[in-house]
């Protein structure tokens, strides 16, 4: 017989005690207790959440079970403090998000007496028997006074769940408080699990001149909680440290009260923009919600053809650069002036067109960063199925030591029963001059040049151009 066995259950009866005594000590704090929460939601799955509990606390030490917590929360952000003049003392706090399951509960128990159940096939008679849990490693083993066995024979009843195995997310604040009673306390904490994005809906007009624009932000909850009834901001911007994070939340709660009404109010903060809700609104766990930013109708819009090439090109005598070139389509419309004229945050621009009949069919879709007031929106939309290009270089000399000159033609072939113009770019490298070409170019920057060629409805346009270049 083993001495140690009898102390050993000892000892652990006490710790077991003990442990059940504080569990049954604490003050639960559950999400019935929120009277305020606000949820503050960054690009990168990052989230802000700030919530108001009134909290009974008993003056001096209190052990404060917050339930329904983010189960995604970073908890060395966590903060507890009282509202209204109160003090308290944060002595410690405890993150369990050990989520109690038949598995986790047996586990816990390794160690530590159960009680098993077996029932009688033929009689339905029940027999119970104690025994201690040994080991749960890929199956169940355990010990009864007069043998050992693996597996389960029938149920397992617990005498109850340890304290540090919970139904569901509980951050645990050990506390000294300066006074009793009922207290407001606001608990603020960085979690994960909670992000959002921009999405756009543009409709093409008939002679493509124009478009009607309707921004959406999609919000997804997967933290693991619920936020009812919250005050919802969303920051659009790369932000890059969490203290930045932590102060544009505070200097936002004092501005938005001035902000116009609107769906979704919109301020500059600090480099980036905020965005709040003019109402509450419920964000359930597992859950897409979708809420307007903004909309705009009879936007201009410019209609783009373009061909462009690449720098490799130019850097040798090539045999064969490709005669089934596809040329891009591209829309793009002026970020200002009525009711655009605002910053947009980044997200996907899914462009439609009605067809004779007047169905809305999806005719591409695109993404955009960030976009500050009077920039350009671009979006490419697919390739232009009745433009054709072929290319080929007609000559490659070497002028001088590290002097190249190459010479190229470019037909542009057009399907089409209008005309259309292409706007061909191509980007030559190093420091280069236009020595010869069949119509001018412009400069649309250092290293490319642009031309503006016109193709005549079912017909062929051909440009022909040659460049020095030195590197």
């Amino acid at each position: 017989m083993n001495i140690r066995t009898p102390r050993r259950a000892l000892a652990l009866a006490i710790l077991a005690a003990f442990s059940l005594s504080a569990f049954a000590a604490e003050k639960i704090s559950r999400a019935e207790d929120r009277e305020e929460v606000a949820v503050t939601i960054y690009n990168d799955s990052l989230a802000l959440i700030k919530e108001v509990r009134r909290i009974p606390f008993e003056r001096g030490a209190n052990s404060i079970a917050l339930r329904d917590v983010s189960a995604k929360m970073r908890p060395e952000t966590a903060s507890l403090r009282a509202l209204g003049g109160g003090s308290l003392r944060l002595i410690e706090q405890n993150f369990d998000f050990d989520l109690l399951t038949p598995q986790k509960l047996l586990e816990k128990y390794v160690g530590r007496s159960v009680t098993v159940i077996r029932t009688n096939p033929a009689t339905g008679a029940e027999t119970r028997e104690p025994a201690e849990v040994l080991a749960t490693n890929g199956g169940v083993v355990l010990k009864y006074a007069d043998r050992i066995e693996s597996g389960v024979p029938g149920r397992i009843a617990y005498g109850s769940i340890p304290p540090n195995l919970r139904d569901r997310p509980t951050l645990v604040v050990q506390l000294e408080s300066a006074a009793g009673g009922r207290q407001a306390a606001e608990l603020s904490y960085l979690s994960g699990g909670l992000s959002w994005r921009a999405d756009y809906v543009a409709e093409l007009a008939g002679d493509e001149s124009k478009l009607d624009l309707a921004g959406w932000v999609t919000l997804t909850n997967q933290s693991g909680a619920s936020y009812e009834n919250a005050r919802l901001q969303l920051v659009a911007g790369d932000v890059n440290r969490v203290r930045d994070e932590m102060r544009t939340q505070q200097f936002a709660a004092k501005a938005v009260a001035a902000a116009p009404a609107a769906e979704m109010a919109r301020e500059q903060l600090f480099e980036y923009h905020l965005y709040s809700l003019n109402r509450p609104t419920t964000i359930l766990d597992n859950q897409t919600k979708q809420v307007a930013l903004l909309s705009a109708a009879a936007v201009p819009v410019r209609k783009e053809y373009r061909l462009a090439g690449q720098d490799w090109y130019y850097r040798g005598a090539q045999s064969d650069l490709g005669r089934q070139h596809k040329v891009a389509v591209f829309v793009e419309f002026d970020n200002k002036g009525g009711e655009l004229g605002q910053p947009l945050p980044k997200g996907i621009v899914r462009v439609y067109k009605k067809d004779s009949r007047g169905n809305a069919l999806f005719i591409g879709e695109d993404r955009i960063d960030h976009t500050a007031k009077n920039e350009v929106v671009r979006l490419k939309l697919g390739d232009a199925f009745d433009l054709k290009a072929a290319r080929k270089q007609t000559s490659f000399r070497k002028v001088a030591d590290r002097v190249y000159e190459s010479a190229y033609s470019i037909e542009l072939a057009n399907a089409k029963d209008i005309a259309v113009t292409v706007k061909v770019v191509e980007p030559v490298p190093g420091d280069w001059e236009m020595v010869a070409e069949s119509q001018k170019h412009t400069k649309g920057d250092a290293h490319s040049a642009v031309w503006l060629v016109n193709v005549p409805a079912a017909g062929k346009a051909t440009l022909e151009y040659a460049v020095r270049m030195r590197w």
